[in-house]
């Protein structure tokens, strides 16, 4: 008898219904997989047998064939061990109750004692499976939380197959697991960082504000001492709360790439991801003969942040150019091609010069002009013109330090500004499939940052002088808009404009 199970293959981001069928018939004994299956898979015969023993049953002694269908869709993840076993254990008529097989989906690996083990992909599969109409899905108990987020679909957790075998024979009811409210995740915990800490260094915060209502890419430039890479890890203190949506779709890339936990079922705050200057172009794209996604798509829904900018190969900061402009990531293989959102914020401190001092008031650069050139070329200028702002952050001086009365603008003030950015974006943005002022192509520019002729004429002037290009003008529109959305301003006025043209590159 052919027996037929429903599972999922989740190849990274993308997924696909795989019905596995089994065919026990007379004839020598042999167990055959076929179907596309990869090594992981074909392993899972030895793993089936060892766990069918475990659970008190067996594999038939007579000819096995499970297809793998559609035969064209690779399957690369152990997670198919379960699906397999079940189907085996349907044709042998070992399972009573075919019924609760119906509109279910089976995911899961095998341990040699017939215990589940936690596999990668949990979440987008739930998600998959509740889209497709599918009424249960039956996983790993490890994996339980991060699927509990998703509603509209029972999910099952199981330990071992044996529980699953009670279960299909009316031995034992099953238990499904209680939704998960993403508020109950979120937790109160006490920040490191606080712009209140940082003295001084105003023009900085208001850039780093600017930049987190919404998403403009931005870099810091001055000497060493000077707290670029603190207020850099500071921004993410002021980043506003993540959408259950976007929760869910960050989640989502953390799932296939094995950083979910049991304490940590879903991504609950915005990514912050720091990249080190050793890092690979690989590294930063994505790895792996199988192209597994890495920092650039780790960082989507916001922050990459790169500390020393300049210390990068150029090779490793000229592929940011494609995922800047286009909000993804394409990463071909041999085998397969692979895209992956990559949505972020891109933040980057860099110092003047190799030795670090060229516009130290106090201390004396020691580089050639010939070693300036050749250092600041690795940041390109394709790449700058990606940049929303740029901006000076000076040396702190020691004298601050001492009697400092001044009550600094803490990170809470700062990110109710941004919140409330965020809201007036989100309304503008209804029904558009936007939600940022700097996702806004040319056309959305032109509906949504219009001006006032005088005002158009300075922004022309300004580009025609400072020599910028097309991509540079609307970035400084969508620039002013945010600027003008944290004043709560309908309308983008002059002020917002010479600002954010004060932002940009001059050389």
């Amino acid at each position: 008898m052919i027996s037929l199970i429903h599972s999922i293959a989740v190849n990274w981001l993308s997924s696909n219904i795989i019905e596995v069928e089994v065919d026990i018939n007379n004839g020598l004994s042999s167990f055959t997989i076929v179907g596309l299956a990869d090594q992981a898979v074909q392993e899972s015969k030895e793993r089936i047998r060892s766990a069918l023993k475990s659970s008190f049953a067996k594999l038939p002694t007579t000819r096995i064939t499970v297809n793998l269908a559609p035969a064209d869709i690779k399957k690369a993840w152990p997670s198919f061990d379960l699906p397999i076993a079940i189907g085996i254990l349907y044709s042998d008529d070992v399972i009573q109750d075919k019924k609760l097989l119906e509109r279910s989906i089976f995911i899961g690996e095998l341990s040699l004692d017939g215990k589940l083990r936690k596999v990668s992909g949990v979440l987008p599969a739930t998600i998959w499976a509740k889209e497709n109409w599918f009424k249960r899905i039956f996983i790993p108990k490890e994996n339980v939380s991060e699927a509990s987020i998703v509603d509209g679909i029972e999910v099952v957790w199981i330990e071992s197959l044996i529980d699953l075998i009670d279960i299909l024979n009316w031995r034992k009811e099953y238990s499904v697991a209680e939704k998960i409210d993403i508020k109950t995740l979120k937790k109160n915990k006490e920040e490191k960082y606080d712009f209140s800490h940082i003295i001084g260094q105003e023009h900085a915060k208001r850039a780093l504000m600017i930049a987190a209502a919404w998403w403009h890419n931005i870099i810091m430039n001055w000497p060493p001492w000077s707290w670029k890479t603190m207020l850099a890890k500071t921004l993410k203190t002021i980043l506003p709360d993540l959408s259950l949506d976007e929760s869910i779709e960050i989640s989502k890339i953390y799932s296939i790439s094995w950083l979910l936990s049991v304490d940590n079922p879903i991504i609950v705050d915005r990514p912050f991801r720091t990249v080190h200057h050793t890092a690979s172009s690989i590294s930063i794209i994505g790895w792996g003969r199988n192209a597994k996604p890495w920092e650039i798509s780790l960082a989507h829904k916001w922050v990459l942040f790169f500390d020393e900018v300049l210390e990068f190969q150029k090779t490793v900061l000229e592929v940011l150019r494609q995922p800047l402009e286009d909000g993804s990531i394409t990463v071909n293989r041999v085998n397969s091609t692979y895209t992956y959102p990559a949505k972020f914020m891109f933040v980057g401190a860099m110092n003047p010069c190799p030795c670090w001092f060229l516009t130290d008031p106090k201390k004396e650069c020691i580089c050639s002009q010939n070693d300036i050139i050749k250092y600041r070329a690795r940041l390109s200028w394709p790449l700058m013109d990606r940049i929303d702002i740029f901006i000076e952050v000076p040396k702190v001086e020691t004298e601050k330090f001492w009697g400092n009365v001044v009550k600094w603008e803490t990170s809470n003030d700062i990110k109710e500004k941004v919140e409330k950015a965020r809201i007036m974006q989100l309304k503008r943005f209804a029904w558009t499939g936007y939600t940022f002022n700097s996702e806004m192509w040319s056309k959305e520019v032109e509906i949504y940052c219009k001006l006032e002729s005088e005002w158009e004429m300075i922004l022309k002037q300004a580009v025609n002088s400072l020599d910028l290009s097309a991509r540079s003008y609307y970035r400084i529109l969508k620039l002013a808009r945010t600027i003008a959305d944290l004043e709560q301003s309908e309308n983008i006025k002059t002020p917002h404009i010479l600002e954010a043209i004060g932002f940009r590159k001059k050389d």
